[in-house]
This record gives structure tokens, sequence and C-alpha cells, in this order.
């Protein structure tokens, strides 16, 4: 058996992205917890870490085997900043707004019977204020510093000094994000609509699920792959110039 224990869990699921539905079904966090390796992940979540490698093995076991497949982790940094950008956050400005329409109605309408959805409305709109401006300053300052990183021609200047103080800040945002993902799955029963609820509310909690595993992806692919990245190729841009 791959000793995977040691390994951050981002990386496992950078290097294999089905490995993602295996740690979803045990409740481990690939995204904004990426970092944390698999073994204190489980000790974190009390699972026994033996049952994980045993479907994570079973998982490998089934993926398609093609050695002409790609990960994010063969992508330039210029690639993954433009996926990301033209696929996440292009679907997040055309969720957000849509998403607040239909919390709000619902909160409205069922919100003296169910205060709940009242929450929901209220954290939902927290979370799409704070995704809004962390997704500008990603497009606006992040992003374009990272394709001039990626010339490797010469050590961009930039007005936060390194390359990691923004990614830090990037970082604790996706957190904030993670904690207000995680009271709308308290909050919605894991997005699980009561017999009793009208197709707005349906339509909520589905396009809620549809959001929560799209961030979640979207982080992933920013934590543990385009920021580390960002931070080894400015390294090496400073070693190259000095």
């Amino acid at each position: 058996m791959k000793d995977f224990k040691h390994q951050p869990v981002g990386t496992l699921v950078a290097e294999q992205p089905l490995r993602a539905v295996v740690f979803d079904r045990y409740g481990i966090d690939f995204c904004c917890g990426g970092k944390q390796t698999l073994e204190d992940a489980c000790v974190k979540a009390s699972i026994d870490p033996q049952a994980v490698l045993v479907d994570l093995e079973e998982s490998d076991a089934n993926a398609v085997v093609d050695t002409n497949t790609k990960t994010w982790l063969d992508a330039t940094l210029t690639e993954l900043a433009d996926h990301i950008q033209q696929t996440h956050h292009a679907f997040l400005k055309v969720e957000l707004p849509r998403l607040q329409e239909l919390a709000d109605k619902v909160a409205r309408v069922h919100g003296i019977k169910e205060p709940r959805l009242v929450q929901v409305a209220a954290i939902f709109s927290a979370m799409r204020q704070e995704i809004e401006q962390h997704t500008t300053k990603e497009e606006m300052v992040l992003f374009p510093f990272i394709r001039k990183l990626d010339r490797g021609v010469e050590l961009p200047k930039a007005p936060f000094g390194t390359v990691a103080n923004p990614v830090r800040c990037m970082e604790s945002e996706h957190n904030d994000a993670g904690e207000a993902l995680m009271q709308l799955r308290e909050l919605t029963d894991q997005y699980t609509p009561p017999g009793h609820a009208c197709t707005s509310w349906r339509a909520l909690l589905g396009g809620l699920a549809h959001l929560d595993e799209d961030l979640r992806i979207h982080i992933h692919k920013e934590n543990s792959i385009l920021f580390p990245k960002a931070i080894e190729a400015e390294d090496a841009l400073a070693l190259r110039c000095k």
C-alpha cells in the first residue's frame, strides 16, 4: 500500500482528482484544510486512517490509467490562473446573484415558520460579498502578477513585497468561505429539502449544493496548486536574478 499518511490531502487530490470523492465520503477537508497530512486529518475527524487508505487504494485501482492524462500540477501558472478565472470565477459571477435572489425570496416567504432560512440568507449574503471582493483582488492584482512570474524573464516588482503576502490573505479569506459553507450545510441539513419545501426552496438548496462543490474544488486548485507553484516560481526567479 502506498504511503499516503504523511502527505497533505490537498496534494493527494492534486495528483489524482478522484480521491476527492473518498475524502468527501469521510468528511475530510481537502480544500481549506489541504495542507494537513492525511494522518492529521483522520485524527482530527476521529477516523480510522486505515479505512481511508484502503478506500484510496481502491479508488486509484478503479481510476482509468492514461499516461497521457495531465493534471493541474502539469499546467503552467498562466494556464491554471486562466482556467480558474474563466471557469470558477465565471461560475460565481452568475450563481452568486441568482442564489442571493432565491435565498432572499425563500427567507421572506418561509422565514417566519422556518427561521433557519433567514440565517441562510444572511450568511450567504455576507459570504457573497466577501467572495466578490476576493475574486476581484485576484483578477486585478494577484493573477496578473502570477502571470508575470510565469514568463520567467525577470522578477516583477510588486507593491505587496513577496507573492506569499497576498497568498496568505487569499488563504485566510478561503477559510472564511469554508466556515460559511459549513454553517450553510448545518442549517440546511446538508442541503436536504424537507417534504413540504416549495420549488424555490428546493432550487435554492440544489444551487447551494452545486456552489459548495464547485467552490471547494476552486479553493483546492488555488491553495494546493496555484499558490505553492507561484511562491516556488518567485523564489526561483529571485535566485536567478541575484
